[in-house]
């Protein structure tokens, strides 16, 4: 599709009208450009978006935001406090730790690393000329992004004792793999009900690199260069790479799209959940859904034509985390879900097995048994790469420079490996295959059981936004 309207207007009249609005409406044809792709099979996969929409927001998303809310599932033990392993911080002020308790102008970076690209160069010097010049407002805004990053670490001694009863408890368990930091002193429990998952402030070259990082290399590439430019192995942009994914083999394209999915719901979760200034310069700021921003970053016309595949990717990426709980029901089902109140214990059970029968009952989940075909030398370097390429992204995530945002990332990466882990478990592969309880070589920690129901819960809660926004473009 072509538009014969210079981009360049369409970003004019975006800001103009968020100046004197505080969300954008579309017109019916920008709504339809967004959500009318939108539809039919999910790539790699014979289910439909449509049918996900009616499992997800009619059955899965309500009980899962129920069962999420018990003290089980609310409470994730994380080390927050590693430092980035790849280069160091690079983020602006106002987000480093939350412990830091004030913005001095000599903490903001004056050098720009060699990897920055034209477009963060300009935007950090941007800030440091607005520093510089001692505008009105800066330190303001610095404190509010901090305060917005900053984690809410209210944890009542009670709970702290019951902790160690929990720990007790899963050390009597046998583990199938060590999870990293699992006995580190630095591990703490973290409130996710009181940390949730929204828009922080980040923004800017420290998210930027660390997407690019993610994307330029750590997601496979395609031996052919398919048109997309010579330098496209060091220098491709983020929105090349949805093109040429689709010259990637089987195995390779599922690694990207479950990149991509997260990065997608992600995106959704700060445009759904978005700080609004005060009206009129009175009152407090609120959260409210940014109809606006879902646009800039999934309107096709904005988007290199890339929006809808996003949000198809995130439904892929749901698909898999869909498959892994199906495949793990009978041992989720046998696990127990301890906390030391046997009602509690008994009602997050309930629920627990409630939401994997729907699951299981739904008939067209991801069949894990078309990856890794054959046991060829091949195939086994294929494997030891994607492993290899995702741990990575879990140690990448240790270099985002906003805690809540850190929190979300390895939460979510945990998830997802422990789906993957699942996947990949048992003694066979493919829509009828489950690992039990009984298996001795499969063993979940509280932890990944955890990161599992909540990073299905946040894409389940972006496919729910998602509908929200549909009806608001309306």
């Amino acid at each position: 599709m072509r538009y014969n309207r210079p981009i360049r207007l369409c970003f004019v009249l975006l800001f103009v009208t968020s100046v004197f609005s505080d969300k954008l409406s579309w017109s019916g044809d920008a709504a339809d450009r967004c959500f009318c792709k939108l539809q039919g099979e999910v790539d790699d996969c014979s289910c439909k978006v449509e049918s996900l929409d009616s499992l997800n927001n009619n059955k899965i998303y309500p009980i899962l935001t129920s069962l999420l809310s018990r003290n089980y599932f609310r409470y994730f033990k994380v080390n927050l406090k590693k430092s980035c392993p790849f280069w160091s911080d690079d983020s602006r002020c106002a987000l480093r730790d939350c412990h830091v308790n004030v913005c001095q102008k000599d903490e903001v970076p004056i050098k720009i690393p060699d990897v920055d690209t034209h477009s963060e160069k300009h935007e950090r010097n941007k800030y440091l000329k607005e520093l510089n010049e001692g505008k009105q407002g800066f330190e303001e805004r610095c404190a509010e992004e901090r305060e917005l990053g900053a984690l809410d670490a209210t944890i009542s001694e009670e709970k702290k004792a019951e902790f160690q009863t929990w720990k007790e408890y899963d050390e009597t368990l046998p583990l199938f793999c060590d999870i990293d930091d699992e006995h580190s002193n630095d591990m703490e429990y973290v409130d996710l009900l009181l940390n949730p998952e929204r828009y922080t402030g980040y923004k800017g070259p420290s998210p930027r690199r660390i997407w690019r990082s993610i994307y330029e290399e750590n997601c496979f590439k395609p031996e052919k260069n398919y048109g997309y430019g010579p330098d496209y192995g060091k220098d491709a942009s983020i929105e090349s790479m949805f093109f040429i994914a689709r010259g990637m083999c089987l195995e390779k394209r599922v690694f990207f799209r479950l990149i991509s999915g997260l990065h997608t719901s992600i995106n959704i979760h700060l445009c759904d959940k978005y700080l609004f200034p005060a009206k009129n310069g009175f009152g407090q700021s609120y959260w409210d859904h940014n109809l606006q921003e879902f646009q800039q970053r999934f309107d096709p016309a904005l988007t290199h034509d890339q929006g809808p595949q996003r949000l198809k990717n995130l439904y892929f990426t749901y698909l898999i985390e869909l498959r892994a709980l199906a495949k793990a029901a009978p041992y989720l089902k046998q696990k127990g879900f301890y906390t030391g109140d046997n009602q509690e214990d008994e009602d997050v059970q309930k629920g627990v097995n409630d939401l994997l029968d729907i699951i299981r009952k739904f008939p067209d989940h991801f069949d894990e048994s078309q990856l890794f075909k054959g046991n060829t030398k091949e195939m086994q370097q294929l494997k030891s790469e994607f492993v290899l390429h995702f741990r990575n992204i879990s140690r990448i995530m240790d270099c985002v420079g906003c805690d809540k945002c850190k929190l979300w990332g390895k939460l979510q990466v945990l998830g997802m490996g422990t789906a993957l882990k699942i996947l990949f478990s048992g003694d066979s592969m493919g829509p009828d295959s489950i690992v039990k309880s009984q298996d001795k070589d499969f063993q979940l920690t509280r932890t990944e059981i955890v990161a599992l129901f909540n990073a299905f819960g946040r894409l389940s809660s972006s496919i729910h936004a998602i509908e929200t926004f549909r009806k608001l473009a309306s």
